[in-house]
C-alpha cells in the first residue's frame, strides 16, 4: 500500500544523508512532494530514524540546495538497493519557500 500522500513530482539528484549516529552517505532522489521525498539508498535504515538531508533542486533555473531533517517512514529492498521515505521533521520557511516553488 502507498503510504505517500499528495501530488509527487518526479526529481532525479544526489543527495546526501546523514542519520544521526551515521557517516554521512549518498542517495539519489525518485520524487518528491510538499511534506517528504524518497530516494534509493545503498543501506537498510528502520522506520522512525532521523538525521539530515541535503539535496539539490532546480528552481527558476538556478541549483538550490535544500537541507532539512528528516524521518525515516518506510524502507524498502528493490533489486540492488532500497527505496526510503522520508517525511521533513519542521523544515524552515526558506527551505518551504524554495520546495513550494519547485512543485508549482
Amino acid at each position: 500500500m502507498d503510504q505517500r500522500s499528495g501530488a509527487r513530482k518526479i526529481v532525479r539528484a544526489k543527495a546526501v544523508v546523514v542519520m544521526d549516529g551515521m557517516a554521512p552517505q549518498q542517495g539519489r532522489t525518485i520524487d518528491i512532494n510538499a511534506t517528504g521525498l524518497s530516494l534509493t539508498f545503498d543501506h537498510k535504515l528502520s522506520v522512525g530514524d532521523m538525521g539530515e538531508m541535503s539535496f539539490e533542486l532546480f528552481v527558476e533555473g538556478k541549483a538550490q540546495i535544500l537541507t532539512t531533517r528528516v524521518r525515516v517512514n518506510y524502507c524498502i529492498f528493490s533489486g540492488d538497493h532500497f527505496k526510503l521515505g522520508y517525511q521533513f521533521m519542521a523544515p524552515d520557511m526558506a527551505f518551504m519557500a524554495t520546495l513550494n516553488k519547485f512543485l508549482r
